[in-house]
């Protein structure tokens, strides 16, 4: 027993790709290493690091599987960093679903209650600037819903994005782009075999819009019942009544 009646916890050799890969993220959380920036090329960090190539090789693989970086194959530049993003969030959600830890309706149900608050808090604290971006995402969504369904869910998800950031949290910004994208990648062929798809997506922007309208008249409660209404019409048929139970549930 240690001085003082506390005893000490054991601790967690960590192997020397991890350490690699923890200074590397550490310089580009900090921003020492920017988006769009290039990491040294192998040997130099083997030089740098003192470490073998197998070492750096599995400590890039971590940091690419994390969405920090990318590599390309006979990419002259080296490895390319992207930053902080949604990408890996998006990844492990929808790994969860896919593995069913958490269901398709879980995933949704998320999504309906991060929404909800994001149109609160935007109609709150928007900005004019904030609004015109909204209403163009709004006007894209209805040009490429001829165009198909990847594309019209591309601006949707930009829609989404300019209600987080109106929101002024950073975090809702980031897990609502990594949800809507899980979302949309788990059950995106389901959308697409719907009889109607056209009229789903117009269905979709007239949704939209009054979202919009609640959130530049300063309505929090509105714009929040509103975009969790319609997540569940939208998704609702297309689950299984288990997870329509937890849809309901989060209509409020």
């Amino acid at each position: 027993m240690a001085a003082g009646g506390v005893p000490f916890q054991p601790v967690r050799a960590v192997r020397a790709y991890e350490r690699v890969a923890e200074e590397i993220e550490n310089r580009i959380v900090s921003g020492v290493l920017p988006p769009g920036s290039r990491l040294p090329g192998e040997r130099e960090l083997v030089s740098q690091f003192g470490v073998g190539r197998s070492t750096v090789r599995e400590a890039l693989r971590v940091l690419e599987s994390g969405g920090l970086v990318r590599s390309r194959p006979g990419d002259p530049l080296g490895v390319e960093v992207l930053g902080v993003s949604s990408e890996g969030l998006t990844r492990a959600m929808g790994r969860l679903t896919r593995s069913r830890v958490a269901s398709v309706g879980e995933l949704i149900q998320f999504r309906m209650v991060l929404d909800g608050e994001s149109n609160r808090l935007a109609a709150c604290l928007r900005q004019e600037s904030d609004l015109e971006r909204m209403a163009e995402q709004i006007a894209r969504m209805e040009e490429l819903s001829s165009v198909g369904l990847r594309a019209f869910s591309e601006a949707d998800a930009l829609f989404h994005q300019a209600v987080a950031e109106a929101s002024g949290n950073a975090l809702l910004g980031l897990c609502a782009r990594a949800v809507h994208e899980a979302v949309v990648g788990v059950i995106e062929q389901k959308i697409a075999a719907v009889s109607d798809a056209g009229a789903w997506m117009e269905r979709s922007v007239a949704h939209h819009r009054r979202v919009l309208e609640a959130i530049r008249a300063g309505d929090g409660e509105g714009a929040a019942r509103l975009g969790r209404e319609a997540l569940f019409d939208y998704y609702a048929d297309l689950v299984g009544e288990g997870d329509r139970r937890l849809l309901k549930a989060a209509l409020g």
